[in-house]
């Protein structure tokens, strides 16, 4: 019997959906509040390194042309840095809220671990999006190697929701 993979998509419920859209607000806003920092970052360093050339002696140490230069040359690196990192995480995220769905996926058990310093049960799965997952110490102990376990996920942003 070949291995095969289980999955399929489901619309999201409503605490989901909530949850997604908190994460999305706090995600935006961090983005907003690390472009700012990185912005006075780019004014700031021209600044501090012409005070630097002024302080040993260079000729024409506050030159107006080698300040905007620089800041533009920085601001442009720190607004297509952030624009890509945007792009890539967060806008996999906003899909998932657009879209409203999750993916269930079925996999086996590989193996089954409890770790003693955190208290905590764990089963190893052969899924390619999530290899282990927290569970239950109930849910450890009637599950064995070779049972099946569903995974619940965001579709596009990966974002484990649960398992079943």
């Amino acid at each position: 019997m070949p291995f095969e993979i289980r999955k399929y998509k489901e619309p999201l419920t409503a605490g989901e959906v909530s949850f997604l859209v908190n994460k999305e607000a706090k995600e935006r806003r961090q983005y907003y509040s690390v472009y700012r920092v990185l912005m006075a970052a780019s004014f700031l360093v021209p600044f501090i390194t012409s005070w630097y050339r002024a302080y040993e002696g260079a000729p024409n140490a506050f030159s107006y042309i080698r300040f905007f230069v620089t800041t533009g040359i920085l601001l442009t690196i720190v607004s297509v840095a952030t624009y890509a990192s945007y792009r890539h995480f967060h806008h996999k995220l906003i899909m998932d809220l657009r879209e409203r769905t999750k993916t269930i996926e079925t996999n086996f058990i590989t193996k089954k671990i409890f770790v003693a310093t955190k208290n905590s049960y764990y089963f190893y799965t052969d899924s390619r999006t999530k290899i282990s997952i927290e569970v239950s110490p109930e849910y450890f102990t009637a599950m064995k190697e070779g049972d099946e376990v569903s995974m619940e996920y965001t579709t596009h942003s990966k974002l484990y929701l649960g398992y079943f």
